[in-house]
């Protein structure tokens, strides 16, 4: 699968526009400046494919991203971190409520900041996968900015905060340079392969 052979699709504001042609959805979350835009960007080589914002926020509907024709790259509004209003936050609520609840996941991508333990969302958000039984890898982001020494009891922190069982994937991972990608994108080929 060749994936800089990426085009954007849809905006989904509601389940109405969410695409009826079924393909495999790999669907990537996490909190609003934990960086998804630039692991997606690293994830197809491409510089600016998913916008990059200063301000934490900048996805605000489900947005579909065709890869290769052969599935979904699907980018969830952020969590957390967004200055917008609460009718705003409630909107997004509800929106990725009616997503999840779809049972459209074929892969859960759930993005974490390696720096730092995992937020009360990220929590939420790895019981999610962990309670629906839809099959996730936990991107581990910014490996970069940690000493070696910080690499291994950092990960561990993250798996026992998330809770996660021995067989889910925790990859570590910096959008800056490129570790992880590879991983990465085994994990996802192997998740559209096991889809008839």
């Amino acid at each position: 699968m060749n994936f800089q052979n990426v085009e954007f699709l849809i905006s989904a504001a509601a389940p109405k526009d969410f695409p009826k042609n079924r393909l495999p959805e790999i669907a990537f979350a996490g909190k609003s400046n934990v960086g998804k835009s630039s692991v997606i960007n690293r994830l197809l080589q491409r510089k600016n494919f998913a916008r990059v914002g200063d301000k934490p926020g900048k996805t605000v509907h489900v947005n579909y991203f065709v890869i290769d024709k052969q599935c979904y790259l699907v980018d969830l509004p952020g969590y957390g971190f967004a200055k917008v209003s609460q009718k705003e936050k409630d909107r997004w609520a509800k929106l990725m409520e009616d997503y999840f609840a779809a049972g459209r996941i074929d892969l859960g991508v759930l993005i974490v900041d390696y720096r730092h333990p995992p937020t009360n969302n990220d929590i939420t958000m790895a019981n999610w996968f962990l309670e629906s039984g839809c099959p996730f890898v936990v991107v581990a982001n910014k490996m970069d900015k940690l000493k070696k020494s910080e690499l291994v009891p950092n990960l561990e922190t993250i798996r026992a905060d998330l809770n996660l069982p021995e067989t889910c994937p925790v990859v570590p991972f910096s959008a800056e340079k490129g570790d992880g990608r590879d991983e990465l994108v085994r994990h996802i080929l192997a998740a559209v392969k096991e889809q008839p």
